[in-house]
């Protein structure tokens, strides 16, 4: 396995990796670093690559072109022993509604054909909380139990390596939260992490991120360095009626992203000067309030959307 600059394992190192479908190419020359231990976090609007991204990755698919290792392996040649160490959870829960937890475990312990089942069963029931469910049917469990379940059912090979698809899409806050805690869990005990979200408050629980749009690796790094890297300068609009002013807003000089955020909007710009002088014009007239706030994830990410464009769009 590489060792990275600092002495951090690289578990994932790909150069310029490609992915056709038909004559759609929807992953163009994606480069990638992935350290051991690392909670990695893709984003992206709907259909840009992203899972197809991560499949590559993780040896589930092989790319058409390119180079790289995934836990060493090539990712090219030899995806079926990558794909042995990696866990896998789908956004749909994949498991059987008519087994209780104890029986759909079992029966996924048996595919991997482990020995001592019940050993390898009782201890994930313990670490994700679930001996007491043991013979509850998963098809009667919440959203939140479910996706419990699904995470136990991935990690009953002890694979080094985990791939969640927005793992937390239709759950509750808390059950969202606990499933953060565990996943930090799992990172500290040396398991690296891909995740797929759409969630801003998720992508800043990863270590670092990609944006990833239409095939395009658009930004990566962590959080903040994303954020800094669209050298925004953002201010905060509040007051009473903003409704329908983000159009006068958008038109008006320096101003490149408006968004709302909660009750107030959101302006962004990369030129700082002009922007602030034509906010001040705008609203001397007008019974609001404008302050000056650091650039969020959030404007980070919709500024990035409005820069990339769906190549597969007719």
């Amino acid at each position: 396995m590489k060792i990275e600059k600092g002495g951090a394992p690289l578990v994932i190192d790909v150069a310029g990796i490609n992915k056709h479908f038909g004559d759609k190419h929807v992953v163009k020359d994606l480069s990638l670093q992935v350290r051991r231990g690392e909670i990695f976090g893709f984003l992206g609007p709907n259909g840009s690559g992203k899972t197809t991204s991560i499949r590559m990755l993780c040896g589930l698919l092989t790319p058409d072109s390119g180079s790289g290792s995934c836990l060493g392996l090539d990712v090219l040649t030899q995806s079926s022993q990558i794909k042995r160490q990696v866990g896998y959870m789908t956004q749909k829960f994949s498991l059987w509604d008519d087994l209780t937890i104890g029986e759909n475990l079992d029966f996924v312990a048996r595919m991997f054909g482990m020995k001592k089942r019940r050993v390898v069963v009782d201890r994930a029931l313990d670490e994700l909380g679930l001996t007491g469910r043991r013979d509850q049917l998963a098809g009667t469990l919440s959203g939140g139990w479910k996706q419990r379940l699904a995470l136990a059912s991935c990690l009953l090979h002890e694979p080094q390596l985990l791939l969640l698809d927005e793992p937390t899409a239709g759950v509750d806050p808390k059950a969202r939260r606990d499933f953060w805690e565990e996943i930090h869990r799992l990172s500290a005990a040396g398991i690296t992490v891909l995740v797929s979200t759409h969630y801003m408050d998720e992508a800043e629980r990863c270590h670092r991120l990609a944006y990833i749009a239409y095939g395009t690796l658009m930004a990566s790094g962590t959080a903040a360095e994303v954020v800094a890297g669209q050298r925004l300068q953002t201010w905060e609009i509040a007051g009473a009626d903003l409704q329908g002013l983000g159009q006068a807003l958008r038109a008006l000089p320096g101003a490149d992203l408006v968004a709302s955020f909660g009750a107030t909007l959101h302006v962004c710009g990369r030129d700082g000067a002009a922007l602030e002088a034509s906010l001040t014009d705008f609203l001397s007239d007008r019974p609001l309030t404008m302050s000056r706030v650091a650039p969020s994830l959030e404007d980070a990410f919709i500024d990035l959307m409005q820069g990339s464009q769906d190549q597969f769009k007719e």
